[in-house]
């Protein structure tokens, strides 16, 4: 009995740490790189904060899809994204699809789902709208 919940426990260990360390390992966009794609028109936006947060300022262009809507965002038919988001859904072979929330945690986690999902261009804004605002606000 103690063997197999210690082999539960090591096998959830496991997990996390293999968690940590995807989501540390996520790629990330610095402030002047987004700068730069968002002027030259390279950049899908994404912020993956709640709509009470978003409604209370975002990164102009941003499109809102919450974290907790994201996984079934991306895998719904282009119509259907159409419709609920007033805007044409990301292609997995997009480049700079930049995901971003307020501190970074929920932008890394997207950015991991998103990858999983087969979105290559799939980055996080890691400095986040709390960075965004602190330069540009």
């Amino acid at each position: 009995m103690l063997r197999a919940r210690r082999g539960r426990l090591g096998a959830l260990f496991l997990q996390l740490a293999v968690a940590a360390r995807t989501m540390a390992g996520a790629p990330t966009v610095s402030l002047p790189e987004l700068r730069s794609l968002l002027a030259s028109g390279q950049a899908r936006l994404i912020d993956v904060r709640s709509r009470e947060e978003v409604a209370a300022g975002t990164i102009p262009g941003a499109l809102n899809i919450p974290v907790s809507e994201l996984e079934s965002a991306l895998q719904m038919e282009p119509a259907a994204f159409q419709a609920l988001y007033s805007a044409e859904k990301p292609k997995r072979e997009d480049e700079n699809l930049i995901f971003f929330c307020q501190v970074g945690k929920r932008g890394s986690q997207a950015t991991q789902l998103a990858r999983g999902l087969g979105y290559t261009g799939a980055r996080n804004y890691a400095g986040a709208y709390r960075e965004w605002l602190e330069k540009d606000g």
